[in-house]
């Protein structure tokens, strides 16, 4: 194929993803009420079910001090168009959210022609993995990161004389930076793995400069979480966790790939 084939090609791919996220993000906007009254704005509610399970695990070890304090939050819409607008943005992320495997195979779809049988066979289940790890990471921003952060933000006082009163689109903006965020981050093990496949990232390379990447994983948590340590360090341990598993999955990657090179050498 030519190289505007090449381009023609991805031009379906992404129309094809973009429909998909299309017609999810309808469904979602048919129910955009529901899902702005029980799931966007859930985790202001003091019955949470993050709060909730947080708290019974706390009695059961005999202590009140894993029982969040009822949130002190007030949203409001300050724009005369806001919410109408705000119920187009949020139906196309979460859009995005439920197409993402669909999306996903896309993509795989446009890459597929450019590997080897050999590759083929250790990618198998890649968009599997890849979606369940998305799922994985917004899960986890949703249930985790974004409670914690709400509940700190919105009981944090400089004086009883002043009330937070937040603007619902600020407060759906921080929702979606960090269950987004979350959900791109869980897909490192993924990356790793393919720059270690084509010889990129090696497992000496990634050990080597662990300490570098520490640095750039506190970074990367300090932009997805707003400016508190508790949030960074929430985000920051399942982070890290993900950079050591990636380090074995770039182990693996690199034993395989070095194993295929001696196998060619031979034929």
């Amino acid at each position: 194929m030519t190289f505007i084939d090449h381009i023609e090609e991805l031009r379906w791919h992404i129309i094809r993803s973009m429909i998909a996220i299309l017609v999810a993000s309808i469904v979602v906007f048919i129910y955009a009420e529901w899902i702005y009254q029980h799931i966007i704005t859930g985790p202001t509610r003091s019955n949470f079910v993050s709060y909730r399970v947080l708290c019974s695990l706390g009695r059961k070890m005999g202590t009140e001090s894993l029982c969040m304090k009822d949130i002190n939050l007030t949203l409001q819409n300050t724009e005369m168009s806001g919410q109408f607008l705000l119920s187009f943005s949020s139906s196309f992320m979460m859009g995005f959210i439920l197409a993402f495997p669909f999306v996903f195979w896309e993509f795989w779809k446009f890459l597929k022609p450019a590997l080897n049988p050999q590759e083929m066979k250790h990618a198998r289940g890649i968009v599997f993995w890849s979606s369940l790890l998305f799922f994985f990471g917004v899960v986890f921003g949703y249930l985790v990161l974004a409670p914690f952060t709400i509940n700190f933000f919105a009981n944090y006082q400089l004086s009883p004389d002043i009330k937070n009163i937040f603007t619902i689109s600020n407060y759906y903006e921080s929702l979606s930076d960090m269950v987004l965020g979350m959900g791109i981050v869980f897909e490192l093990p993924i990356v790793v793995f393919f720059l270690s496949r084509v010889g990129i990232l090696t497992p000496k390379i990634m050990r080597k400069n662990r300490r570098y990447a520490i640095v750039i994983l506190i970074f990367l948590s300090e932009i997805i979480t707003p400016p508190d340590w508790f949030s960074w360090l929430i985000v920051f341990v399942p982070v890290y966790f993900l950079f050591e598993v990636s380090i074995n999955i770039s182990a693996r990657a690199e034993k395989d790939r070095l194993n295929r090179l001696e196998r060619q050498q031979y034929e």
